[in-house]
């Protein structure tokens, strides 16, 4: 029987290719991306994998063109407000990750909004990485650590105490980390999260990721020991 992961966290890169390759403007291609979402998160839910994970706009992104960021948050938008019932009635629930509360107003009420609507949804969950950085989490989760208990001393602190301030503590860590277009990295996405995850890359841009695709990383997945840095893993 293949092993399934508990939680697929995904880079979804490739979107600006995939327009270029057809002399698209760059936005189409992320609304090209959206749809692939979608076949994500129904393929994760009929293969029964629990949790989802995307990385949706990191927090290097504000750098790009002004034009594509103000796209991409009536993206976020558009996504949350039009899917929210049918996500709802299949049970999806729909979670949002980073610094919220830096995005617009209205798009931060908006995933509010959609968080509490899906809140008691139980067939899958989707996390939907905004305005997020894995370096940035590390620092926000230390920062919050010192203010509640200024006194801790280095030596006392253990790896579940940190765990704690994360953005999501109840979190469990990624099994699978998939990245699309062919990039081998994971862009400050889940860095501590991430330090056993298997990866998996592909040359497929994530407009193109088909089930078919999904597919193929997890029957990957199922072909690897997971030892978790324990005898024979390589390191010496």
């Amino acid at each position: 029987m293949q092993t399934i992961p508990k939680h697929v966290a995904i880079i979804m890169d490739g979107n600006g290719r995939w327009a270029k390759k057809r002399f698209l403007p760059r936005i189409m291609g992320h609304q090209s991306g959206v749809q692939a979402v979608e076949r994500a998160i129904r393929f994760g839910k009929n293969r029964g994998i629990e949790i989802l994970s995307f990385y949706a706009f990191s927090t290097e992104n504000w750098r790009r063109p002004m034009e594509e960021v103000s796209g991409l948050m009536g993206l976020f938008r558009y996504f949350t407000v039009s899917k929210l019932k049918d996500m709802k009635a299949e049970g999806v629930r729909i979670r949002f990750v980073g610094r919220l509360r830096d995005l617009p107003e209205d798009v931060y009420d908006i995933l509010r909004r959609a968080e509490e609507e899906t809140r008691e949804c139980q067939a899958i969950q989707t996390f939907f990485c905004l305005n997020y950085g894995g370096r940035q989490e590390i620092l926000d989760a230390l920062a919050a650590l010192l203010r509640e208990d200024p006194s801790k001393r280095p030596e006392e602190l253990t790896e579940a105490d940190f765990s704690r301030y994360l953005y999501v503590p109840d979190l469990p860590d990624p099994d699978l980390l998939i990245r699309t277009s062919g990039e081998c990295r994971i862009s400050n996405f889940w860095l501590w999260q991430s330090a056993y995850s298997e990866l998996y890359f592909t040359d497929v841009l994530w407009p193109d990721f088909t089930d078919q695709d999904f597919e193929k990383a997890l029957e990957s997945y199922g072909k690897r020991e997971r030892r978790y840095g324990g005898t024979d893993s390589g390191i010496l």
